[in-house]
């Protein structure tokens, strides 16, 4: 193996455990956020703050910040299918939903990225063992929002549709992630294009916030705050830009790994620290959705010029 080549796998592995480990905690962090900020206004000051001093510091070395109005409308596509259509809806849901349960659900998100590789990459299809695995997924779904299913009272069904919401929010999110492969161009410098990805989310987020959530009411307690600033730095600067640059660097059924991984920081933080429940249906349904996930990202991946196998333990290793 050449040092290139060496420090090539380095940064990989580096941008991973990124990604594992930060995103893991953002779910903690997203739910302690919102307990006295609305969700959009939270959002929108995130991804503001961050998108405004990346941009900054961008300029200020001298990177190419401008971009072609083409280029542009394909980076706030991406940034507010992203970090509105997934992380607004998320951050609504952990209101009501766990934030353990959350990350859980949102865990079926390697499904999704199956299905629109599919489509919208156009040379790959679903082989057997994906299908296995999607329809193993959708069981797995099943048992974590049983208790739901099962409940009369108004908590019970708010978190319920909630669950489901999720569902959008983590197809929102894998079509943002497809097109960003799609549409990523060699010339385009990535670091100011995630700051612009970042800020077109928080100006989306910010209009959400001025429509639907005038007249809520916002408490500025230094939890809140401490809370959008480590989601700042941790999941925005840190987590978003390795998840962006994996994006470029690795097939997007291997950087989908980090699905099965977040949840079990976030499960194990949600219990630490907010005291959240892990009963038997979490149990079953975490065990479930990991193996479909497993399943799905182990899979062959047949295309019209290669048939490439992805081992499952090594998409989380490398």
């Amino acid at each position: 193996m050449t040092t290139a080549a060496s420090a090539s796998r380095w940064k990989i592995i580096v941008a991973f455990g990124l990604v594992y480990v930060f995103w893991g905690s953002t779910y903690l962090g997203i739910g302690i956020a919102v307990e006295h900020i609305p969700p959009a206004v939270m959002c929108a000051t995130r991804f503001l703050v961050a998108g405004a001093i990346m941009l900054a510091y961008c300029a200020l070395t001298g990177r190419r910040i401008r971009f072609s109005a083409r280029q542009l409308s394909h980076l706030a596509a991406v940034g507010i299918l992203l970090l509105m259509g997934g992380n607004l809806t998320l951050s609504y849901a952990e209101r009501i939903v766990p934030t353990g349960l959350a990350a859980l659900l949102v865990a079926v998100t390697p499904l999704w990225f199956l299905v629109l590789d599919s489509l919208l990459l156009g040379d790959h299809h679903i082989s057997r063992r994906g299908k296995i695995g999607l329809a193993i997924g959708i069981a797995g779904v099943l048992v974590l929002i049983w208790p739901d299913l099962q409940h009369s009272n108004s908590l019970g069904r708010r978190e319920l549709w909630w669950s489901l919401a999720l569902q959008l929010g983590s197809f929102s999110w894998a079509l943002g992630s497809v097109l960003s492969k799609k549409w990523q161009t060699a010339a385009a410098d990535p670091f100011s294009a995630i700051a612009w990805q970042v800020i077109f989310a928080g100006i989306a987020n910010l209009f959400f916030a001025l429509i639907v959530e005038r007249h809520a009411k916002v408490a500025w307690t230094f939890r809140g705050v401490a809370a959008i600033l480590y989601l700042v730095v941790c999941g925005s600067w840190i987590g978003y830009t390795a998840y962006i640059w994996l994006l470029q660097h690795v097939p997007t059924s291997k950087v989908s790994t980090y699905a099965y991984v977040n949840p079990v920081v976030a499960v194990f933080l949600g219990w630490l620290v907010l005291h959240e429940r892990i009963d038997r249906y979490i149990l079953m349904g975490s065990a479930i959705i990991v193996a479909s996930v497993v399943l799905v990202t182990s899979a062959k991946v047949s295309s019209r010029t290669v048939a490439e196998e992805i081992p499952a333990v090594e998409a989380a290793r490398d």
